[in-house]
């Protein structure tokens, strides 16, 4: 197994635990399933080793997009309005960044993702603290 590095992401150095791109792959299924489950903490946890095990910035800024898109709903489940607002913010921006590097991911429709984190997020600058539910994974293909 290789030694943990770093590679830098967003002008900052993250952990890098190279992950061959198969088990990369197994981990964001999963990831998906659990979080259309609900059960996003799981869903979190599933990303991890993925976001870390990849060099490729695209494809970190969409893990870690949905990875804080999961923690966001953690949040609201543990009740924290404003852990929702910071998470949803971070999620929108990483995938933004990996809709700027041409990301395509998964069958997930990047844009339609975005778009329905952007409801959520003006629906809580409007009628705090009522959270509106997660956003479904829209595909861009069948599953």
């Amino acid at each position: 197994m290789a030694a943990a590095s770093t590679v830098v992401q967003g002008g900052r150095p993250k952990a890098y635990r190279p992950l061959p791109a198969a088990e990369r792959e197994t981990a964001l299924a999963a990831a998906l399933d659990a979080y259309e489950r609900g059960d996003f903490f799981l869903a979190h946890e599933l990303l991890e080793p993925a976001w870390m095990g990849t060099a490729d910035n695209g494809e970190r800024e969409f893990h870690q997009g949905l990875i804080k898109l999961a923690a966001a709903y953690v949040h609201a489940v543990r009740g924290n309005p404003a852990g929702v607002v910071k998470n949803l913010r971070g999620a929108r921006d990483r995938l933004n960044a990996a809709l700027a590097a041409d990301a395509s991911w998964a069958g997930l429709d990047l844009p339609a993702l975005v778009a329905a984190i952007e409801v959520r997020l003006d629906s809580l600058a409007t009628d705090p603290p009522s959270v509106p539910p997660p956003p479904a994974l829209p595909r861009t293909v069948d599953r």
